[in-house]
């Protein structure tokens, strides 16, 4: 049987470097090598490409993969043909490529840059291509492509950097007219929930603005929703399905990246305690989601239902979502009978589909 070659990027130039790093240790240890002949290709926190020869993928999250002696630099070549470029001292050498497994979180990787390189380049790549990657990566064009669904999704408001700078005091008016506190502050252009804050008061709420406005030029304020924090993948192309949803248990006082990826106090349950009807509703709700933002490949998608009345509520979609051996992700496909060697095949052979 003849190889597919496969291109595993990560690391990036992005806020969520570390969390790239520790997804792609999972999907190289995961990946079938009878069938993959596998290039593992990291970015810098600068930017420069870098072929990782080693088989230690637990150097990736320590940063020491750059330690490794025979790594050299290289490229994906937008010149169709040319493939992988590797500069070796005596020369280029040019590989061809069949899939790009881009497992880049955030900036300069899941909003639809790279996806754009690939597209020039003529390759095939893992997930959704470049509208659908920005337009879900912009969270602010996320809900006006939502607005015209039926799912139902939190109030929300914009507020950009430069009306913050001109007039805080109006942005802060503004923003007090449409909510009560608690409200949720957000980068529009950031995952993994970095950025992120729960403003209380009219002092937290002016902290969390000028914190997320570090990251992005547009940030949204969102309602407080009082519930059960659901998340369900999404896997496919033209007839996309769910897996059984899960539910997260904050050990903050919301999901935010500490939570996420340094302590150890949140927990998940899969599936979710919820009942079949809602449990379905929410399954065909991230379905309508990612058809309506044209994704493919996967996504991650997450909810809230209500603690009352268990209505539910659309909060945000993931295109490239964290593949660490902790995350939701694989986790739930696993528990729908997709484990996680097989589930990576299956993202490579979705990218190839026309």
């Amino acid at each position: 049987m003849t190889k597919r070659n496969v291109c595993v990027l990560f690391g990036g130039v992005s806020p969520e470097h570390e969390v790239s790093l520790r997804s792609a240790e999972c999907i190289l240890n995961n990946i079938d090598r009878e069938r993959n002949r596998v290039f593992a290709v990291g970015i810098t926190r600068k930017g420069e490409w870098i072929l990782y020869p080693g088989t230690d993928y637990s150097l990736l999250p320590k940063d020491l993969w750059m330690t490794e002696p025979d790594c050299c630099r290289c490229t994906i070549s937008p010149s169709r043909g040319d493939g992988l470029v590797i500069f070796t001292p005596s020369g280029a050498v040019f590989e061809p490529l069949d899939v790009v497994f881009p497992v880049l979180h955030g900036a300069n990787g899941e909003d639809g840059s790279v996806q754009g390189l690939m597209q020039v380049a003529g390759i095939p790549c893992v997930g959704p291509g470049v509208a659908a990657s920005s337009a879900c990566m912009d969270k602010t064009m996320t809900k006006l492509v939502i607005d015209r669904t039926e799912v139902r999704q939190a109030r929300w408001h914009l507020v950009t950097k430069d009306d913050f700078s001109d007039d805080p005091a109006d942005v802060m008016d503004a923003v007090e007219s449409l909510f009560s506190y608690p409200v949720f502050v957000k980068p529009a252009g950031t995952g993994s929930s970095v950025g992120v804050s729960k403003a209380r008061s009219h002092a937290e709420l002016r902290d969390a603005l000028r914190d997320a406005l570090k990251y992005d030029r547009k940030v949204l304020v969102e309602e407080f929703i009082h519930g059960h924090e659901i998340e369900v993948a999404v896997l496919g192309n033209h007839d996309p399905i769910a897996s059984v949803p899960g539910e997260i248990i904050a050990g903050a006082d919301f999901y935010d990246y500490e939570a996420k990826y340094i302590s150890d106090t949140s927990s998940t349950v899969i599936p979710a305690a919820l009942s079949p009807e809602v449990a379905q509703k929410v399954r065909e709700d991230a379905v309508t989601v990612y058809r309506a933002l044209g994704c493919r490949g996967l996504s991650r998608v997450d909810f809230f239902v209500t603690y009352e009345g268990a209505q539910v509520v659309f909060n945000e979609i993931n295109t490239l979502p964290g593949f660490t051996s902790i995350s939701m992700y694989p986790k739930l496909f696993d528990a729908s009978g997709i484990g996680c060697t097989a589930l990576i095949e299956r993202l490579l052979e979705l990218a190839e589909q026309e």
